[in-house]
């Protein structure tokens, strides 16, 4: 497991682990501070925009250092990929809440999403619920197939630790499913759902992955 996915199993902005020692300067420090701050609002900037964002931040480096800083963090831009879940046409339409929302404590927003995983026999699929606000890995579930039930079994995991304010997620069948979000309904909680396409509504989700 990288440094990166420990810091979100943990709830620590990856930045955080860079305090403790590690033989880079004072500087370097800082730069990645500025760098974790700066990818979470815009982590589709690769090295060259980093580079450039930090140059008019009065901070004057070259592209090989941002890159080793970038690295030694785990931090990737984030470019958009094929979806594992597929939009269904006829599930009711939520708009996405959280365009401006300030993120101010646990459990105001959770959020889901779906990954694969390739093994000597093929892939398998995980999906994980997070806070929105710690970073929290509250739950996870691994299957063999794309139905509702791993997903569903994740969501009852997790609500048996709390209840969120807010769950967001894309617009995928297993999410938009009458079960899935009957589940939501009952437990009284709003339903926020991504822009198709917009894997950015979903960040904290997909820097977890990365």
């Amino acid at each position: 497991m990288t440094i990166a996915e420990q810091c979100e199993l943990l709830g620590l902005a990856r930045s955080s682990y860079y305090y403790q020692p590690t033989g880079e300067s004072e500087e370097n420090l800082q730069l990645m501070r500025l760098l974790d701050e700066q990818y979470t609002r815009t982590p589709f900037y690769g090295i060259r925009r980093m580079t450039a964002w930090l140059r008019t931040q009065g901070y004057p480096v070259n592209e090989k250092r941002v890159a080793r800083l970038l690295r030694l963090m785990g931090l990737y831009a984030i470019y958009p990929q094929p979806p594992l879940s597929l939009p269904d046409p006829t599930a009711h339409h939520y708009p996405y809440l959280l365009q401006g929302v300030k993120i101010e404590r646990v459990n105001q927003v959770w959020s889901t999403d779906i990954t694969y995983i390739r093994t000597a026999r093929g892939f398998v699929y995980l999906v994980a619920i997070i806070d929105w606000f710690s970073r929290y890995v509250l739950a996870w579930e691994i299957s063999v197939t794309l139905d509702v039930q791993f997903c569903i079994d994740a969501l009852e995991r997790a609500l048996k630790i709390a209840r969120p304010e807010i769950f967001n997620s894309d617009q995928g069948v297993q999410f938009t499913s009458h079960e899935f979000t009957h589940r939501l309904e009952a437990a009284h909680i709003r339903i926020s759902r991504d822009g198709r396409g917009r894997a950015l509504d979903n960040i904290f989700v997909e820097r977890f992955w990365r």
